[in-house]
């Protein structure tokens, strides 16, 4: 049995408890800094960017999910999540957490009105996975140790990092549980490296 948390500060936080549910995988939906402690991986669900980094600083999470990040534990971010997880936002001087070598550009594929859902290729995952794009984000640029997982239009909208996985759209918001599922391997792989 693995246990993954969801952070529940903001966003689709119960889509990505669905998602996750399996027989050998506990969700815990993670509300208390204490409680990162309790889980092997965590998600970082989509939402606003600035209002969650305003919450993770309100509510002290800031330094232990850092410390969470910097032990290796794995952490899943989709749309705002991966704004999250970026080493740089264009038109924004300061990272939030900056855990994976990459630069984000905020709202790039347009307002809400924009929204869009295509099917991706994806490395690992599946010729046809379902993305919903809201509002999303694109990961402009990335480092040489991000392996590119998934691109639209020539844009790339997935990518991963040792444990960290990121992506522009919301996985959740569709019945397809496959990066999901993708996210619980990574979980059980780094947990076998540290066993």
């Amino acid at each position: 049995m693995i246990n993954i948390g969801v952070l529940a500060l903001q966003g689709a936080v119960r889509e990505h408890v669905k998602a996750l549910q399996a027989p050998d995988v506990n969700v815990i939906v993670v509300k208390k800094v204490e409680q990162l402690d309790e889980i092997d991986g965590l998600v970082f669900p989509g939402g606003e960017s600035t209002t969650m980094r305003r919450l993770i600083n309100l509510y002290g999470f800031y330094e232990p999910l850092k410390e969470f990040a910097t032990k290796g534990n794995p952490i899943f971010g989709t749309c705002a999540g991966a704004i999250l997880m970026a080493t740089e936002i264009v038109g924004q001087t300061e990272p939030h957490l900056s855990i994976m070598d990459m630069t984000v550009e905020r709202n790039a594929f347009g307002r809400q009105r924009e929204s869009f859902e295509a099917l991706l290729s994806m490395e690992g995952v599946g010729e046809d996975v379902e993305g919903v794009f809201i509002r999303a984000p694109i990961i402009e640029t990335v480092g040489p140790g991000v392996k590119i997982l998934s691109s639209y239009d020539g844009d790339i909208v997935a990518a991963q990092q040792g444990p960290f996985l990121a992506c522009s759209f919301h996985p959740e918001l569709t019945d397809d549980d496959r990066m999901h599922q993708y996210f619980v391997k990574i979980v059980r792989e780094q947990q076998a490296i540290e066993a």
